[in-house]
């Protein structure tokens, strides 16, 4: 699919849903956080613990490893870009090129602290938890190999990266206390479960890869997926998978990204959450699709930018008149519209 026929796909979805129901203010200015520059780079980090019993450890790693070759082969991501730590630094007792270290506490803190070292201003981080999460004490906690870490503890880890935007996806059972501690402003955070009562397995792990396979989760056609995408895919695959074993579900998946730490289990309009989810996307663009002149680029990135500012008016609707919105709407569809030509008839 061409560039063009991506943005005319991803147009024709805006305007068939700009007329839902729209969020509630957010409050305060979120035009700093999730700018999508054509120059900024993005990072994963990937912690997988320890599994319960060696059919569960199986499990975290196949999970852990199509992660990484999803992001390395499909999102554009290098394998500088990508820092995998599992268990105990071996893949179920074997070496393996992808790993970077254990999930022990003293290695979480180590790559961090490079991370921190290496991502500029406006770079994007993605923090993907992968294994058993605790919460029947005061503290909620991740598994790890040796000492757990707290949701506090990692939360502190994450307070360097103040100038990037940051993503966490914790897939872990009895997440969302530990994820409550991450929530931030700026800061887009998905659990897996809802409260503490949520303690069995998730099976959100496998249907997040599953909207990152083959970019299932793109729900408007844009040719690229974001973490609202992936989140609406995974928790509806999710609670169906539990539908059709007849089961009651023991996992709801939620998202934050406005730093109330209030989660969503629908996020978008009229949630409260979903506005920064919206406009956080896993890969930047193809570069081989993209033309290479500095005129196509720079209008490229004027085209980005317009369709994350619908984006954000879209779920900004209450805070206008009927006709000011609408107004604006047009006038920004139109100028997407016109940038989109320009860009197409360039060579």
């Amino acid at each position: 699919m061409s560039i063009g026929q991506v943005l005319r796909n991803a147009l024709l979805w805006t305007l068939l849903t700009c007329s839902v129901a729209s969020a509630q203010p957010q409050g305060g200015n979120e035009d700093v956080y999730f700018r999508n520059r054509a120059d900024a780079s993005k990072y994963a980090l990937i912690v997988t613990g320890p599994g319960a019993s060696e059919e569960i450890g199986i499990r975290f790693w196949q999970w852990s490893v199509a992660l990484h070759d999803t992001l390395a082969g499909d999102y554009g991501y290098s394998s500088d870009s990508i820092v995998l730590l599992n268990d105990d630094g071996t893949a179920l007792g074997n070496r393996s090129t992808r790993i970077d270290g254990s999930s022990r506490r003293e290695d979480i803190e180590r790559a961090i602290a490079d991370l921190r070292q290496r991502l500029e201003p406006g770079d994007q981080l993605t923090v993907f938890l992968i294994g058993h999460g605790s919460s029947l004490t005061e503290d909620a906690k991740f598994n790890i190999v040796g000492p757990d870490i707290t949701g506090v503890e990692f939360s502190q880890l994450l307070d360097g990266f103040q100038e990037q935007d940051v993503v966490v996806i914790n897939t872990t059972s009895a997440s969302y206390e530990f994820s409550e501690d991450l929530s931030s402003r700026g800061r887009v955070i998905v659990s897996a479960t809802r409260s503490r009562a949520e303690r069995y397995d998730p099976v959100f792990a496998a249907y997040l890869l599953e909207a990152l396979t083959n970019r299932a989760g793109d729900r408007d056609k844009n040719g690229r997926v974001s973490v609202l995408e992936a989140f609406t895919y995974a928790s509806q695959s999710s609670l169906a998978w539990y539908r059709d074993q007849g089961r009651l579900p023991t996992e709801r998946a939620v998202l934050d990204d406005n730093g109330d730490q209030t989660f969503a289990m629908e996020p978008g309009p009229g949630a409260g959450d979903g506005r920064l989810a919206e406009i956080a996307y896993f890969d930047w663009p193809n570069m081989v699709e993209l033309k290479s002149s500095p005129q196509a680029q720079q209008i490229y990135a004027q085209m980005q930018d317009l369709e994350r500012t619908i984006f954000l008016l879209r779920a900004d609707k209450q805070n206008y008149l009927e006709s000011d919105y609408w107004a604006r709407m047009e006038e920004l569809l139109i100028e997407l519209a016109m940038k989109t030509e320009q860009y197409n008839d360039l060579p």
